[in-house]
C-alpha cells in the first residue's frame, strides 16, 4: 500500500468450458498465456480452473471499478475467442471436486502434499479487500477490533449457495469448504504485534509452514504491504457488490484507526460471538439476524447495515467513496448473487428442467454478469 487507507482489490474466479459450463479442464494453456501477455496482474491459482488478478492500491474507488471493469471484459473475451468463460462466485454451481486438477507448479505442489484432500476440495473462489493502514496504527489491534463486522461483510457477499451439483440450504458455502483448510476462519485475538510475530516466528521457524501467507484467516495482516486484509467475502458476481464491500471494510478500517476504544475489551465469549454470526451469514445471508452481545438479542442484517453505514458516514465522505458505500444498501433491497441465483435455478425447475440443466442455466447468468454482458441487472 503507497497511502493511508488506499484499497487493493483481488478477485478469483472459474475458468469454465463454455459449452459444458462446467470448471475447464484443457485448453486454458494458450487462454493463459494470452492473459499473460495482455494482463501482467493475473496469476494462477491453486487448482487449474481458477485465476486471480488485481488492481494496484487506488484512493478513487471509481478507478478500481474502471480497472476492475476492463480486467473483467478484457479477460473475458480471451476466455470466449477460446471456447472458455470465466464466473466470479464463491462456488461452483457444477464442479466436482474430485475432477479438478491442481496446476503442477512445484511450489503448490508442495501445499498440495502438505494438505492433501483437503487442499485438492478447496475449489471455491474469494475477494480480498487491502485497505493500508497509517503509520502507528497495530494492524493486529485493528484485526481483533474488526471481528465483530465480519458477518456483515460475509452476509452482503454471499454467491455459493451450490456445491458439488447440489443445493446446500446455506447463502454462503464457500467458507464452510473453507474452513476444511488449517490456519483458517477467525484469527486468535492476539494481544498485540509481538504476540502476533511469535506466532509467525513459530510456526514459519520450526518448518509447520514456509511462507507466512499460508495463513489464511479471514483478516490478516498482509506480509508484503502495510495493509490489513480482508479475506471473508465470496467473489462477487457484480462489480457493484465487490465495490460496496470493499468501500464499507476501508471505511471500518479508518473509523476503527480513528477510535481506538471500540470494540477494545473483546473476550473469548465476544469472538464466539462473531463465529457464531458468521454461521448465520453462511446460513442465511442478508435475510438472517445477528447476536447482539451488548442487547442479548438477535437484530436483522439490515438494521445492523443501517447501523454501520451511520457509523461510518463521515469516514465515507473523507475518503470520497459514499456512492460506493451507498451500493450496501442496494445489495439488500435486490438481494445477494446466492438469492439470484436460487431464485433462477427455482424458477427453471419450475419449467420442468432438471437440476443439472437448471444449474447451467444459473452459471450463465453467472457469466454474463462477470464480465458485465447482462443487458438489465436483476
Amino acid at each position: 500500500m503507497r497511502a493511508e487507507f488506499d484499497v487493493c482489490l483481488e478477485e478469483e474466479v472459474f475458468i469454465n468450458d463454455a459449452g459444458k459450463r462446467d470448471a475447464a479442464r484443457a485448453r486454458t494453456r494458450d487462454f493463459l498465456a494470452a492473459c499473460r501477455a495482455t494482463y501482467p496482474q493475473v496469476r494462477t491459482e491453486l487448482m487449474e480452473p481458477q485465476l486471480v488478478w488485481s488492481i494496484d492500491p487506488v484512493s478513487d474507488l471509481g478507478e478500481a471499478r474502471r480497472a476492475l471493469a476492463g480486467l473483467r471484459g478484457g479477460i473475458g473475451a480471451l476466455a470466449s475467442a477460446r471456447g472458455l468463460a470465466l464466473m466470479a462466485s464463491g462456488t461452483h454451481p457444477l464442479a466436482l471436486w474430485s475432477r479438478v486438477r491442481p496446476r503442477d507448479q512445484a511450489a503448490r505442489g508442495r501445499v498440495l502434499r502438505d494438505l492433501q484432500m483437503v487442499g485438492s476440495r478447496n475449489v471455491v473462489c474469494g475477494l480480498s479487500v487491502g485497505v493500508g493502514v497509517p503509520s502507528g496504527v497495530s494492524r493486529v489491534d485493528l484485526m481483533n477490533r474488526m471481528q465483530p463486522f465480519l458477518p456483515l461483510l460475509l452476509a452482503l457477499s454471499t454467491s455459493s449457495p451450490f456445491w458439488q451439483a447440489q443445493r446446500t440450504g446455506l447463502l454462503g458455502y464457500r467458507l464452510a469448504a473453507a474452513r476444511e483448510l488449517p490456519r483458517s476462519g477467525l484469527p486468535p485475538l492476539f494481544r498485540d504485534e509481538a504476540d502476533y510475530a511469535r506466532y509467525l516466528d513459530t510456526v514459519v521457524g520450526t518448518g509447520a509452514i514456509d511462507d507466512p501467507r499460508h495463513v489464511w484467516w479471514v483478516i490478516c495482516p498482509s506480509p508484503t504491504t502495510p495493509s490489513l486484509d480482508l479475506r471473508i467475502a465470496d467473489s462477487c458476481t457484480r462489480l457493484d457488490d465487490a465495490l460496496a464491500i470493499a468501500a464499507l471494510y476501508r471505511c471500518l478500517v479508518r473509523r476503527l484507526a480513528r477510535e481506538a476504544e471500540r470494540h477494545r475489551d473483546l473476550t473469548g465469549a465476544s469472538q464466539a460471538i462473531a463465529a457464531e454470526n458468521c454461521w448465520r451469514a453462511q446460513r442465511y445471508g442478508i435475510h438472517g439476524s445477528f447476536v447482539c452481545e451488548t442487547t442479548r438479542a438477535a437484530r436483522p442484517v439490515a438494521t445492523v447495515l443501517a447501523e454501520t453505514l451511520a457509523l461510518v458516514a463521515e469516514d465515507a465522505r473523507a475518503l470520497a467513496c459514499e456512492a460506493e458505500l451507498d451500493l450496501a444498501r442496494w445489495i439488500v433491497a435486490r438481494g445477494t448473487s446466492a438469492d439470484r441465483q436460487l431464485a433462477l435455478f427455482t424458477e427453471a425447475q419450475g419449467r420442468g428442467l432438471p437440476p443439472r440443466e437448471a444449474l447451467a442455466e444459473v452459471v450463465d447468468w453467472l457469466t454474463a454478469e462477470t464480465v458485465g454482458a447482462n443487458p438489465t441487472r436483476h
